[in-house]
């Protein structure tokens, strides 16, 4: 989830509607299209046989699942669904700060 949680700040606070009233709108947008690009890649990764890694003594050993297809998309899943889970967080805190601010002091 932290991906798409950190990726929402620079789309909401620096991006060009960062003076509009619905700069975080659009940075939630923003990164919800990003996520879904990357995810796309990963996907793609995974349909391209992606070659088996080489461990040496010194590299720790990959996870099992990486050395197929399946596995692959199924990183690509999650990273979907922790990216706009994330995403979607960030959007509902800094819309709501000043309500947070207001519960703690």
């Amino acid at each position: 989830m932290a991906h798409g949680y950190w990726i929402f700040g620079p789309f909401a606070k620096l991006g060009p509607l960062r003076d509009t009233p619905n700069a975080n709108l659009a940075g939630l947008l923003g990164t919800l299209g990003l996520i879904v690009l990357l995810t796309g890649a990963l996907s793609l990764y995974a349909g391209s046989n992606p070659p088996q890694p080489n461990v040496t003594v010194t590299t720790p050993n990959p996870p099992d699942a990486f050395k197929s297809s399946e596995g692959w998309n199924g990183f690509a899943s999650a990273f979907l669904i922790g990216g706009i889970g994330g995403a979607i967080v960030a959007y509902f805190v800094i819309s709501n700060l000043t309500l947070i601010q207001g519960l703690f002091g």
